[in-house]
């Protein structure tokens, strides 16, 4: 989304809590979700001591448009100007609109929370389940983020479709790196081995990972279809994997580059 051009040139950079996207509540949440905790983040930051209003007015001259303009702006799924995929959403966006607020609002209610409408009620809602704290201090109001966020399913009764994308994107993001860098060894410094004698501490110290996080990779290589591994000729359990003890690692690099080429071209169509 594109700011307001007539909005100056901000005089605090904006921060965001490295917590967000893992968590999964950009799933779950109204859009202003996400600049509401880059405010809160920003306001957290060391030397700043204040409302969000203030906040918004300081940077923005009051009005950003990502949160609908200030504080008081009504909450939303969508966004006012965005194209809409009528394959993924056949039903468009005012009937999709309608349909998520009546899921948010349920599952909020279920557990006896208010259903927000504006991003100031989402702002208290985030004191009410620890995404942030607010203190009054003598000198004025402070803001805080604790360093890892509450998942939305410790806190909200997520449905299991729900539940298992935000599992699966709490895993993709905690893997991916990993995976990267175990594959970038296997293919720039072995060159693509259709099989491989090795164990994790090998692994380990090729790659500048530790047995564990070789362990997570290889592991979602598997899960992923493009390896499995082998402890003499019994297949073995990559998450089971001892450090020191050797196994076969198989690649399947047809299957490995072709589903990946097809995951990044999705990723940059989104």
């Amino acid at each position: 989304m594109t700011e307001n051009p007539s909005v100056p040139g901000p005089r605090r950079d904006l921060a965001m809590h490295n917590d967000w996207f893992v968590s999964g509540w950009d799933h779950v949440l109204p859009r202003q979700g996400f600049p509401l905790t880059m405010l809160i983040g920003t306001a957290s930051q060391p030397g700043f001591i204040g409302s969000l209003d203030d906040l918004v007015k300081e940077i923005f001259d009051g009005h950003w448009d990502m949160i609908g303009g200030d504080l008081d702006g009504a909450l939303t799924f969508s966004w006012p100007d965005e194209e809409w995929d009528y394959e993924e959403a056949p039903e468009g966006p005012e009937a999709c609109e309608a349909r998520r607020w009546e899921q948010f609002g349920a599952m909020l209610t279920a557990v006896g929370f208010p259903v927000p409408k504006t991003v100031r009620d989402l702002s208290e809602l985030f004191l009410t389940w620890g995404l942030a704290s607010r203190e009054e201090t003598p000198g004025g109001t402070r803001w805080s983020m604790p360093a890892a966020l509450p998942l939305p399913g410790d806190l909200l009764p997520l449905d299991a479709e729900l539940t298992k994308r935000l599992d699966g994107i709490r895993w993709t993001m905690r893997t991916g790196p990993l995976v990267d860098t175990l594959v970038s060894h296997l293919i720039d410094d072995l060159g693509e081995p259709q099989e491989t004698l090795t164990s994790l501490d090998r692994l380990a110290a090729a790659t500048g990972l530790d047995a564990d996080d070789v362990r997570l990779a290889l592991a979602e290589l598997v899960k992923s279809g493009d390896a499995h591994v082998q402890r003499g000729q019994e297949p073995a359990d990559a998450e089971r994997l001892e450090a020191r003890r050797r196994f076969r690692l198989f690649m399947d690099w047809e299957h490995f580059h072709e589903t990946r080429l097809q995951l990044s071209i999705a990723g940059d169509n989104t």
